[in-house]
């Protein structure tokens, strides 16, 4: 071995180790092991920040940006009421979101497959009051499994056919990859069901001190218009989108009071006063299509300003107190909307315009990003640290889908790259104002990219000081002295291993070749070999920087680098024992 080699292994075993560790945060680690790699010089000072303008990079990004798009749609929440109001196992729930993952990671790019599936791990984690992270990595597992059944499951798989049929002249078919694949998916799936618990629950990375403001007696005002599928249906059905954490405290049909039972029969015309967290709040309104009482579209406003809700205190010195919204015309004078009021140790009975605000009471308004902050510091309103409030926004149905199933079915067919098909779905987000701009840097975890970007020239020194070729020469001399079995199962871990350090395509490239030279050499058919290495560069499921699912949801999940292993040892080892016979058995080595 030369002296680059010993530097890039000693680098990248140090690494790993601080990420074991947990003492500091991955990306700081990522940072300091790139200025590392610069200064014992296996990284050039020109590829020291090639990482950041990768692929992957931009697909994570991307990705998180398309996933919080659809999570604020709607859509997931009116799915799962509609189609699986019930459901409330926890171990059910993962069911439903791992096999759909794994499904559709067979036919779509995993990581589309993931992003679609993500925000219903939220609302599914949030109505069990767990954790996402107890769904979350086994999902980024299942979506990986499920890209081994098709030849356009994964990039692996693709590369591998292409091998093979400079090989042999003839490449894998789309479905070649299914009787072994759709086992491991099976096999793999099952695993997760039950050992799932294996991964700690975690709270996000993403967590922030807005994340702590919990006020869960909001009382707002809504109409229910004559368009609103709740029409002729019971109170309670309304409420089911609650969750339990929202309640009317009054109906009133034609100027009455009438008391909130829950079969009463909804009309049209009927203002609700209800009252329950901002997040309750927007669930009932948004799924039952209520209108907020009065015109809550701010006017005067100039085409394409943003508009907001932000959270306020009502100061000692504000001029609100003693004052209503109907009194104060708040909206006509101010053009500012009030959307809740919260006052602590009281139920509001009052519709909302005729509340009398306090001291101390806090009101969430909705304005102009622009007029806002001159209402609050006018009338002695104290902003509480800002929250996303989604409650009164505008929200684009069905357009989040179809821009994320428009990126998915271009790189189908081949039309855009996946890099280039996500990012444009990323855009069209921000553009149709499907994300608001203060929001879109929100989405992207930041961390994670800078972790990304910094590690990438740093396993590629790997490759660049030739360790890559010193791995080829000791599998080589090892597995000749190995059984048929016991040099497939070699070459599938070796793949295994590789992957972390290189992104899963240059590890079929590096691997392929010797597994076809290796199996020709001992008299082998080369088929179940190149197989192992597909399936092998497949399955990162040890390292969160392997492959962009990984990647994907650590933050969102919390994870630590060591909490990969935990899962991903034993489903490595069931995917190992399962995969040997299998592919010995569809693909015969002789």
């Amino acid at each position: 071995m030369t002296v680059d080699q010993y530097l890039a292994f000693a680098v990248i075993g140090l690494m790993m180790a601080f990420f074991i560790w947990g003492r500091f945060r991955y990306d700081i680690i990522g940072c300091c092991a790139l200025m590392l790699a610069v200064a014992v010089g296996i990284v050039p000072y020109d590829k020291a920040f090639t990482g950041f303008s990768d692929d992957i990079v931009i697909i994570v990004a991307s990705a998180l940006i398309v996933s919080a798009g659809v999570a604020r749609s709607g859509l997931v929440d009116a799915a799962i009421e509609r189609y699986l109001p019930r459901l409330g196992s926890v171990r059910g729930q993962l069911f439903i979101l791992v096999v759909l993952v794994t499904v559709l990671s067979a036919f779509i790019k995993n990581i589309g497959a993931l992003a679609i599936m993500m925000p219903v791990a939220f609302q599914f984690a949030r109505r069990s009051n767990i954790q996402p992270s107890r769904f979350l990595m086994p999902m980024a597992f299942g979506a990986l499994l499920g890209g081994l059944m098709t030849q356009i499951g994964t990039s692996p798989n693709i590369v591998v056919s292409r091998v093979r049929e400079e090989l042999t002249g003839e490449s894998f078919t789309m479905f070649d990859f299914t009787p072994v694949g759709a086992t491991l998916a099976l096999v793999g799936t099952v695993f997760l069901l039950f050992a799932y618990k294996l991964v700690p629950e975690r709270v996000s990375q993403q967590f922030s001190i807005e994340e702590a403001i919990e006020i869960s007696n909001y009382a707002s005002e809504a109409a229910v218009p004559a368009g609103s599928p709740f029409v002729g249906k019971s109170l309670s059905a309304l409420l089911k989108a609650s969750d339990g954490e929202a309640i009317v405290t009054s109906v009133i049909r034609k100027a009455q009071h009438r008391t909130p039972l829950p079969d009463v029969a909804l009309e049209a015309d009927d203002i609700l006063l209800l009252e329950g967290s901002p997040l309750a709040l927007d669930r009932v309104v948004s799924q039952g299509k209520l209108k907020l009482s009065g015109d809550r579209s701010p006017s005067g406003t100039k085409p394409g300003a943003e508009i907001e809700a932000i959270e306020a205190v009502i100061g000692s010195e504000s001029t609100l107190a003693g004052m209503s919204a109907t009194r104060l015309a708040l909206f006509n004078a101010h053009n500012i909307n009030l959307l809740a009021v919260s006052r602590q140790g009281q139920r509001l009975k009052e519709r909302l315009g005729n509340v009398t605000l306090q001291v101390g009471d806090i009101i969430v308004l909705q304005g102009s990003r622009k007029e806002l902050p001159g209402f609050l510091q006018e009338f002695g309103c104290l902003p509480l640290a800002q929250r996303e409030i989604l409650l009164g926004t505008i929200r684009r149905a069905y357009l989040p889908l179809l821009v994320l199933f428009a990126a998915m079915g271009s790189t189908a067919i081949g039309i855009l790259p996946v890099p280039i098909a996500f990012f444009g779905a990323a855009l069209a987000m921000v553009v149709f104002r499907v994300i608001p701009l203060r929001d879109v840097y929100r989405s992207v975890d930041g961390p994670i990219l800078v972790m990304l970007a910094t590690l990438i020239p740093v396993s590629d020194s790997l490759r660049t000081s030739g360790g890559t070729d010193v791995i080829a020469n000791w599998l080589g001399e090892v597995a000749s002295q190995l059984p048929p079995a016991g040099a497939l199962a070699l070459i599938l871990i070796a793949a295994m291993a590789v992957t972390p350090f290189l992104n899963n395509a240059a590890t079929v490239l590096v691997m392929a070749p010797i597994a076809a030279s290796f199996a020709t050499a001992l008299g082998y058919r080369p088929e179940a070999f190149l197989m192992a290495v597909a399936i092998g560069a497949g399955c990162d499921f040890l390292t969160p920087i392997g492959h962009q699912c990984n990647t994907l949801v650590m933050g969102p999940g919390g994870y630590r680098f060591s909490d990969y292993p935990r899962l991903g040892l034993p489903l490595s080892l069931v995917i190992i024992i399962v995969s040997i016979p299998a592919l010995t058995y569809v693909w015969p080595l002789q």
